[in-house]
């Protein structure tokens, strides 16, 4: 079912299996400030649901802004997230190599910076990154 939907994301939640899915948004400069607005509707409907394992799928995924805004981006993603009681966060990697070079320096960042409570995972498949959170 679908909670939320803009110009950024759309939140589709699963309560069978309580996943909800989430296409990472394209990151450019003029969709900074409202990307960071769309975190934090999307914290709420997390909190709200109670939802316990997100997917968050890149396949789609641009970047056009500088290592140090995508960076914000996932920090204040993951600082949402550390809000929350999610135990997991499958993440379906990008085709793109210069998208996923820029996404592992940020969960490098992530991981040195942070004391993560909960799991974070990459997955070059949809399939195995839902198999993965139902397990």
């Amino acid at each position: 079912m679908i909670l939320f939907e803009n110009s950024i994301v759309k939140l589709d939640y699963s309560p069978a299996t309580d996943i909800l899915e989430v296409a990472y948004p394209d990151l450019h400069g003029y969709l900074l400030p409202e990307i960071k607005h769309t975190i934090t509707i999307m914290m709420d409907y997390i909190k709200n649901y109670d939802v316990k394992k997100l997917l968050l799928d890149s396949t789609r995924t641009l970047i056009s802004v500088s290592d140090e805004e995508s960076r914000e981006v996932a920090m204040t993603l993951a600082a949402g997230i550390m809000t929350t009681r999610v135990g997991k966060v499958a993440r379906v990697q990008s085709p793109s190599r210069e998208v996923e070079q820029t996404a592992q320096g940020n969960i490098s960042h992530l991981k040195e910076t942070q004391q993560l409570p909960f799991e974070l995972r990459n997955f070059t498949s949809k399939t195995e990154a839902l198999a993965w959170l139902k397990g």
